[in-house]
């Protein structure tokens, strides 16, 4: 069993109320013994790094939960060495409803998903904002950068995976000498005099 002091347990009790419910506390010790790794393998790194997204949760200083997709092309996602990610901070809507939860609670989890393979990735750790990172130049269209230092990272069954095919990248996903599109909705008159300066268009005209 990997408990560690510094992550806790690998299972709390509410977890092991519902394993014993269903006799699973056996297979998931096992589980947890087979797969369980805190340090990255080769193919962990070829699989994240051709992810072109992913889940994240995060929660406020009070626990209260947030789940949110991030989305890039494939490589967005850099695994720097055996224990860190890096992952470049988009534009979005402003909320910044995940990085700033990081900022009071540094416990993440993600979900890499790879659906037209049918495979999947789960990274526990801890993350930590930087906005003078030394990626940053390298990361086109990132505003800052969240690097995760990983703690539990585990495979999971891709049963209930649906088989589905990628028809194309997003637009607006960054890249090299490309200018992405304006999404619409900051055109929209409900928003647009509370868009910061940068994104506002230049004399009055619409977008």
């Amino acid at each position: 069993m990997q408990d560690d002091p510094d992550r806790g347990p690998m299972y709390h009790d509410g977890m092991r109320q519902l394993q014993d419910a269903r006799d699973t506390r056996r297979l998931a010790d096992r589980l947890a013994q087979v797969t369980l790794r805190s340090a990255f393998t080769d193919e962990d790194r070829a699989f994240i790094e051709r992810c072109a997204m992913f889940f994240i949760a995060t929660a406020d200083d009070h626990g209260r939960p947030d789940c949110s997709y991030k989305g890039g092309l494939p490589g967005f996602v850099r695994v720097l060495d055996e224990r860190t990610l890096c992952i470049p901070d988009y534009d979005g809507n402003g909320m910044y409803r995940s990085w700033g939860n990081v900022l009071v609670n540094a416990h993440v989890g993600l979900l890499f998903i790879d659906f037209e393979r049918q495979k999947r990735l789960r990274v526990n750790g801890v993350a930590r904002i930087s906005r003078d990172d030394p990626l940053l130049p390298q990361c086109p269209g990132a505003v800052f950068m969240v690097r995760v230092t990983a703690e539990r990272i585990f495979p999971n069954c891709p049963r209930y995976i649906h088989k589905m095919q990628l028809v194309e990248h997003s637009e607006y996903a960054p890249r090299s000498d490309y200018t992405p599109p304006v999404p619409a909705w900051k055109g929209f008159t409900e928003f647009r005099d509370a868009l910061p300066a940068r994104d506002r268009p230049e004399d009055g005209e619409g977008r």
